[in-house]
This record gives C-alpha cells, sequence and structure tokens, in this order.
C-alpha cells in the first residue's frame, strides 16, 4: 500500500518512481516515459498587453499549490490549498495578470522544459485561452511552440469575437493543434450558441476542443453555473464529427462527465487535477484509450497527476502506458521518441 499524503512535492520520492536529486529536484524513472502532458500552460494575460517573458529562464517554478506544502493525493488537487495559498493563486491569475509580477513570471517555456526532462515528459500541450478583447495569449504561447518543439499549443479563440474565423484561420497557420476553450476564464458557457457553433467550425477543421469541464468549488457562483457538467452535453451531442477532450473529467462532477461516454464516441477525458479516488472511477469506466495524462502546469507540479496514475497502474502496463503517452501521441499526430 503506497502512501497517500505526503509533507511536500519532493517527499513524493518515497514512492518507488521518484527520487530527489541536487537536494530541490524530483526526478521520475526513467522507465516511467514516455510521457505527454495534455494540461499545461503558460503565463496568460488580459485586457492590458502581456507583460511577461515566457521565454526566459528563471532559477525556480513558482507553482500556485507551493513545492514545500503537503498535500494528498486522494481529494481533488485545490482542496490541499491553505487561505493564504488559495488567496495567492486568485490574486496573481486577477490582478497581477495585468503586470509583469508575482508568480507567473516563472510560469514561462524554459521552466515547463526542466520540470518536462525531470520526468520524462517528451512533450506538453499548452492551453491559451482569450477574451473578445486585450492581448492574444494564443499568439505568445503559438510562439513558444514554435521556439520550442516539444511544445504544441491549441488555439484560444473567444466565440463571441468578431473576427472569429480570420483568427481561427491565423492561429491554425501558425501551428494550433486543436482549441481550448474555458466557460470560467472566457465568461461564456458550454452551452451557448455561439460556443457550440465554435465547436462545429472546430470539427469541420478537424481541430479537437479541450473543454475544461465541471466546477471545481472555488471559483465564483456564475462561473461554477457556466461549468456545470449537464451544459456540456449540447455541444458534444450537436458535433459529432467534433472531437471533445473533457478537462479534468468533469472535475467535482466527475461522475456525470463519464456518463456521456456511453453516449458520445467523440470524447477523450483529461486526468488533471482528479483525486484518486476519482481517478480510480475514470480508470474503472472509461475505456483505456480515451484517457489522457494531463498535470495544469503551473497550478500543480507535474509529479502530483503522474503519481496517482502510477499508483493507479502498478499492475497494468499497457493501461500506464496508454495514459501517460500513446492515446495522447494517437490524437496529437506524435511519434514516441527512439
Amino acid at each position: 500500500m503506497h502512501p497517500t499524503s505526503f509533507d511536500s512535492v519532493l517527499d513524493l520520492a518515497r514512492l518507488p518512481w521518484f527520487e530527489v536529486q541536487g537536494g530541490n529536484r524530483l526526478v521520475a524513472d526513467p522507465a516511467v516515459g514516455p510521457v505527454i502532458d495534455m494540461h499545461t500552460h503558460l503565463a496568460m494575460a488580459y485586457l492590458l498587453k502581456h507583460r511577461v517573458d515566457v521565454l526566459a529562464s528563471t532559477p525556480r517554478t513558482a507553482y500556485y499549490l507551493p513545492l514545500t506544502m503537503p498535500f494528498d493525493l486522494a481529494p481533488y488537487s485545490n482542496l490541499n490549498f491553505d487561505e493564504q495559498t488559495l488567496w495567492a493563486m486568485k490574486a496573481d491569475l486577477s490582478v497581477l495578470s495585468l503586470t509583469p509580477w508575482g508568480k507567473r513570471v516563472t510560469h514561462t517555456a524554459p521552466n515547463l522544459l526542466r520540470d518536462m526532462d525531470d520526468l520524462g515528459i517528451t512533450d506538453a500541450v499548452l492551453l491559451p485561452f482569450d477574451l473578445p478583447i486585450g492581448p492574444s495569449n494564443a499568439d505568445v504561447f503559438l510562439d513558444a511552440a514554435r521556439r520550442h518543439p516539444r511544445l504544441h499549443s491549441m488555439a484560444g479563440v473567444h466565440p463571441s469575437d468578431r473576427k472569429l474565423e480570420q483568427r481561427l484561420a491565423g492561429q491554425i497557420e501558425r501551428g494550433a493543434v486543436g482549441l481550448k476553450f474555458h466557460p470560467n476564464g472566457q465568461f461564456v458557457a458550454a452551452d451557448h450558441p455561439k460556443t457550440v457553433h465554435l465547436c462545429h467550425r472546430c470539427g469541420e477543421l478537424g481541430l479537437p476542443v479541450l473543454m475544461h469541464c465541471g466546477p471545481v468549488g472555488i471559483e465564483p457562483a456564475a462561473a461554477a453555473r457556466r461549468s456545470q457538467v449537464a451544459r456540456y452535453e449540447r455541444a458534444i451531442a450537436e458535433n459529432p464529427d467534433t472531437t471533445f477532450i473533457l478537462g479534468h473529467c468533469g472535475a467535482l462532477q466527475h461522475d456525470e462527465g463519464i456518463a456521456f461516454a456511453a453516449t458520445y464516441d467523440n470524447l477523450y477525458y483529461e486526468l488533471s487535477s482528479l483525486g484518486l479516488d476519482a481517478m480510480r472511477t475514470v480508470f474503472d469506466t472509461i475505456s483505456s484509450d480515451r484517457l489522457l495524462y494531463g498535470t495544469d502546469w503551473p497550478f500543480y507540479h507535474q509529479a502530483i497527476t503522474m503519481a496517482r496514475v502510477l499508483i493507479l497502474t502498478e499492475d497494468d502496463e499497457s493501461l500506464r502506458r496508454a495514459v501517460l503517452h500513446d492515446n495522447a501521441a494517437r490524437l496529437m499526430g506524435l511519434s514516441a521518441p527512439v
């Protein structure tokens, strides 16, 4: 029986797949890899000019769940925040998003790649999203992906953007590998007609749509209403030719999210932030070829979701390989490293 409570991320070295090197780096056994992370972010900006250099390296990454903070793998990841760290995260994502300050200055491509190297993660998918006005996070992420071939960025067009077709075409031309939709961050519900239309266009263009799916318990009430899992069914049902990835598997409503699998075959389930028991339910319910590893970096160190997957797949190497690499490689058209 493996432990589920840890004093820090480095304390994950008590599990057989990790060790600490250099006193401050958690490194995974090379046998764990290769791995593809389907859910990562760089620093984003809203309303004002993007002012963080996402191409710069810093000595440390300031995760929203701090590296030194105790945590438990059993619950949904954000339940490990205390009041102070939760407040700091919300400030960094709101007020400080207008500045070049805060933890966000460490949320850069080189820092992400450094963590990937430690954990055997060969590729990561960047997930931007934009408002109808203000800076384009998608442009910043696509530029980072162009400069770092192991990073692959999705598009981030807002469903209400008056230049939707133009922006979507431009981001595809620059290498977008899908589209990220976030009902909370973009202030539009999953069942809004404009969201349904955007999903339809992505299907016509062959772009998978990764949707933040489900309430997470720390968002404002209006945001929680926008992300109720039942509200995603319209877009899924009306767009059978669009491939959907349900980010967080429905989060705190994962039971409702996985229920869609019996009716719709155009769905994948992305695992970031799910607690150990919820992830076990997903593994027991969803076909192994529809599961995707993701981490929500830099909210959390990438080893936290990895540890959950490794614990639950300890006796099933084929499931582990499918979740950590093969499903994402097939979906994204990536080949395994030689």
